[in-house]
This record gives structure tokens, C-alpha cells and sequence, in this order.
């Protein structure tokens, strides 16, 4: 406010849709620490009013103010789904920091899991991630092993894209060629260019929409590695605690838990050990 009693910086007032407010960026920053955990910065006006903006016009709503009252009394969970989906970053692709996958390798060659093995992939976006971690472990259990995994997110679009298993050839260059002929299916005429994760394979994983800052968790069994892969950073210091916390009950002793390039919990000893690059082993 300024000494009139108005509220300042109405961002771009004449020449956007929407009146834009500082008061709503910040109602924004607090909806979406409370629902995700996100830990929206300053630096995010531009992001959060280019993708809300899609919100207001679908729901018919005129101003970010009015449409910001409603959510938040809103009991129907379909619009905050929405409302977090606008808001999740989403940025991947096949065979990611391509040494997590070289370790996962050695680690399962090497025995250390016993029975069968769980994985969980809990940020697996549009699919790229959880289809390299299964062939992955499939090609190193010789497609022997019994092998249960499951891929979350919290953005319910992305995860239905990644169950539908189809993407560009272009994009699928970190796949061996090998991997492409038994996992893949090559589209034909018009879907030409296109290649699609083979439905024996897309049916071998669970998704399930996981929100990871609700401690509403539904998981049977422990899980023998578990990627969190490049969320934790969108977490503040609480939060990370309480989420790692968390991910260290589901999983057995000695799991590994792979983590973004920019993520570094060595103040969480008593829980995981760092064992190599962004790798930590459960405690």
C-alpha cells in the first residue's frame, strides 16, 4: 500500500489481461507453499501470471483476485489439481545425468537388493525417467528379477502423458538402438516419426498421482531405490527435512536414493550416506 491507501505495482495494469498486484503473487506464493511445498521466489511473476492466465480464462474468472477467493474456497479438488499442474515445472528427458543409471546398473548386477525389487520414480513428469530406470533395470536382471515400479508426480497431465508411452524419435537419442528395437514400437505412416513404449512394458509401471509434502503416502512394502530427482530444490530447508524423513520410511536399509545435480543433503547423515554423485544410501 502506499500512503493513499492504494496497493502498489498493479504489474502491467494497461497493457496485460489481467490486473496483475504484488498482493496477488504473494497469495499465489502462499497457496502453493501450502498445497505443494513449492517455494516460489520473487523472480516468478512473469511464470506464475503467463500459466494462471490459462486458469481464469477456463474458469471465466476476470480478475487473478477473484479467481485466487474462489480457489480457496473452493472444496472441489479438480481446480487445485489444475492450479498445481499450472504451476510444476516439468523439464526432462531419456537417460537424465546419464551416470545415476550407470550406478543403478552396477548396484543391481551386484545382488544388494533381496527378492524382488521395488523402485519408485516420485517426480517421473511426462515418462521419460521412469521408462529409462525400467530399462534399465531390466537389462540388468536379464529381464529375470520381479520387478514392481511405481511413477508419481503431482501434475496429473504430465502422468497421463507419460502412461500413454508415445514420443517424438527426435527425442529419444540417449536410447540405445538396441533398447529401441525391444522396448519401442516405430509408428508407421501417419504417426511416422513418432515411437511408442511397447504396452508389455508401459503396463510393468504403476502411476499414481503422489503429492510429496502430504504425508498421506498409500505404498506397500520398502522400496529398493527410490529417484527424487531435481524437486527438492523448489523445497525450503523445512520442507526438504520433512520429505526426505518421509521417503526414508518407505525404503528398506541400504536403498539408494538418487538426487538432482543441485541437491546436497549431507546435513541429513542420520538418515542417508553419501555413496557417490547425487547418490545417497539409506541408513
Amino acid at each position: 500500500m502506499n500512503k493513499y491507501g492504494h496497493e502498489t505495482n498493479p504489474v502491467g495494469i494497461n497493457s496485460r489481461e489481467f490486473i496483475w498486484t504484488d498482493s496477488d503473487f504473494t497469495k499465489v506464493q502462499s497457496l502453493i507453499y501450502q498445497r505443494a511445498g513449492i517455494n516460489l521466489h520473487d523472480g516468478k511473476h512473469a511464470m506464475v501470471y503467463s500459466r494462471l492466465s490459462r486458469r481464469l480464462r477456463e474458469t471465466g474468472y476476470k480478475s487473478f483476485k477473484d479467481y485466487l477467493i474462489w480457489l480457496e474456497g473452493n472444496n472441489d479438488g479438480r481446480e487445485w489439481q489444475e492450479f498445481i499442474n499450472a504451476l510444476t515445472t516439468n523439464l526432462t528427458s531419456f537417460f537424465r545425468e546419464r551416470h545415476h543409471f550407470e550406478i543403478l546398473e552396477d548396484y543391481l548386477r551386484s545382488g544388494h537388493h533381496k527378492g524382488n525389487l521395488q523402485i519408485w520414480c516420485s517426480a517421473s513428469s511426462t515418462g521419460e525417467e521412469p521408462y529409462s530406470i525400467l530399462m534399465t533395470a531390466l537389462d540388468a536382471l536379464n529381464h529375470q528379477s520381479k520387478l514392481k515400479l511405481i511413477a508419481s508426480d503431482i501434475d496429473s497431465n504430465v502422468l497421463a502423458t507419460a502412461a500413454q508411452g508415445i514420443y517424438h524419435v527426435d527425442d529419444l537419442g540417449n536410447v540405445a538402438p538396441e533398447q529401441m528395437k525391444v522396448y519401442f514400437l516405430r509408428g508407421k505412416d501417419s504417426n511416422k516419426g513418432m515411437a511408442r513404449v511397447k504396452s508389455e512394458y508401459r503396463n510393468m509401471i504403476q502411476f499414481m498421482t503422489v503429492n510429496l509434502v502430504e504425508d498421506n503416502w498409500s505404498f506397500q512394502g520398502l522400496f529398493d531405490v527410490v529417484f527424487c530427482r531435481n524437486v527438492m530444490i523448489y523445497f525450503d530447508g523445512a520442507t526438504q527435512r520433512k520429505v526426505l524423513e518421509r521417503i526414508h520410511r518407505v525404503m528398506a536399509p541400504g536403498g539408494l536414493l538418487f538426487v538432482g545435480h543441485a541437491e546436497n543433503f549431507t546435513e541429513s547423515r542420520d538418515l542417508f550416506v553419501l555413496k557417490g554423485k547425487t547418490v545417497y544410501e539409506h541408513r
